[in-house]
């Protein structure tokens, strides 16, 4: 299928304007960004604390000067123009990106692709919620189990220090009754999140865009490109993608809103609840991410504070645009439920290789917390079309967990994973 008419006019991702410019420009990019991450255990996490924050406020406030009042009510959807055709094409790019760039047997997710650790845990809801907050898996105060997939952002799997600073986490909570949005799993409920706090596109029809200079090898032509540039988006997540010292200790942000009962709008984030202790090493290995998070667990538990943010505005806080952060002054988090990881271990092959038997997918889902938002909608297709891709070509069946598996570090699931 070809692009969308509005991809294609501002985007010549093959042509000559990619080979001699910006294909070069991208990788020189790329790789004094990750010479510079060699030096940022000396000042970055200073810089995180105090300068990101006003750096990316004001960022944001830029932003928001250019964005028009669309007038919609709190909770209301507005469909984009070609909407449909626009999922198509992402959906084309990716599978095109996955059969050019993987080989059968080792397919990776297009994002959130490196698999740090997939991990044993609990969601236990709070017993002192508001009457607002208590609807679907937080109607009543319950633990439901859960496995945890932590993970690098993709599209390959470097070495860690090479994979441009984020990280983003899976949940899949299991046992959870009642109808779900998608047939292809009965008892669980999804949530995807990551460490930056906007996404890096504002709707599929940029996403569509920046696809197509992905797959040429170009990233940076995204921002870069003449006719449609985005060199504020690019700032924001730059602010956000530093060189992490361990995914447990990093917060994440759904990015996107979701429903929560009925007639409210809802974001959700991820907090440590622990105070951050791991320091980024001066010679990192190949998965000192990995590493940091085994050493953590060795140690104890560790745990999350999952919240949610209401919107109060539907301008500051859009439903269709994932690049706006909701203001925190208009609409503070609220703390629902608290994510628990026992000590464990985690990091034999066999419980590796079984985040390629798990597909996460929002639309995994009770009604009450149906996915929201243009992104939102183009997940449903494209995360089940690129999973199934994914799974034929690796010959892995997709497995529904219970939590009950259980792994042997040297012969593997001590369970059949069946059908």
């Amino acid at each position: 299928m070809m692009a969308p008419a509005s991809a294609r006019a501002t985007i010549d991702p093959h042509g000559a304007l990619t080979a001699a410019v910006l294909r070069p420009l991208s990788d020189l990019f790329l790789w004094a960004w990750q010479l510079e991450r060699r030096t940022e255990f000396l000042y970055r996490p200073a810089f995180d604390r105090w300068a990101r924050p006003v750096l990316f406020e004001l960022a944001q406030a830029v932003q928001n000067l250019s964005r028009r009042d669309e007038g919609l009510a709190l909770v209301e959807e507005r469909l984009l123009e070609g909407e449909e055709e626009l999922i198509q094409d992402i959906i084309d790019q990716l599978a095109l990106f996955t059969r050019e760039n993987w080989l059968p047997g080792s397919a990776q997710r297009f994002g959130n692709t490196k698999t740090f650790g997939v991990l044993r845990g609990e969601l236990e809801v709070r017993d002192d919620l508001p009457a607002a907050l208590r609807h679907g898996v937080l109607a009543e105060p319950r633990t439901f189990p859960a496995w945890v997939r932590f993970s690098g952002p993709g599209p390959f799997a470097p070495p860690d220090i090479a994979d441009l600073g984020q990280c983003s986490v899976g949940i899949k909570l299991m046992d959870v009754p009642g109808p779900k949005l998608m047939d292809d799993e009965a008892r669980t409920q999804d949530l995807i999140l990551v460490s930056p706090a906007s996404f890096v596109t504002p709707d599929i029809r940029e996403n569509a865009l920046m696809q197509h200079w992905v797959r040429a090898k170009a990233p940076l032509g995204y921002a870069l490109d003449p006719a449609n540039p985005h060199l504020l988006h690019l700032f924001m997540q730059l602010l956000y993608s530093p060189m992490h010292a361990n995914p447990l200790e990093v917060r994440y942000y759904s990015n996107v809103p979701f429903l929560l009962g009925a007639e409210q709008a809802v974001q959700y984030s991820l907090r440590p609840v622990p105070p951050p202790r791991s320091r980024i090493p001066a010679v990192p290995a190949e998965n000192y991410l990995r590493d940091a998070m085994v050493r953590t667990l060795a140690a104890g538990e560790w745990s999350f504070d999952l919240m949610v943010q209401v919107q109060t505005d539907p301008h500051r806080m859009p439903i269709e645009d994932s690049t706006v952060k909701w203001p925190e002054r208009l609409s503070p988090y609220v703390p629902v439920a608290r994510l628990r990881l026992p000590a464990q271990r985690f990091d034999s092959d066999a419980q590796l290789a079984f985040a390629d038997a798990l597909r996460f997918n929002p639309w995994h889902s009770r009604p009450e917390h149906r996915p929201l938002g243009n992104s939102n909608r183009a997940r449903y297709r494209m995360y089940l079309e690129l999973a199934r891709l994914r799974q034929a070509m690796n010959d892995v069946a997709h497995v529904e967990p219970t939590g009950e598996e259980r792994f042997d570090e040297r012969a593997g699931p001590a369970l059949a994973l069946a059908d």
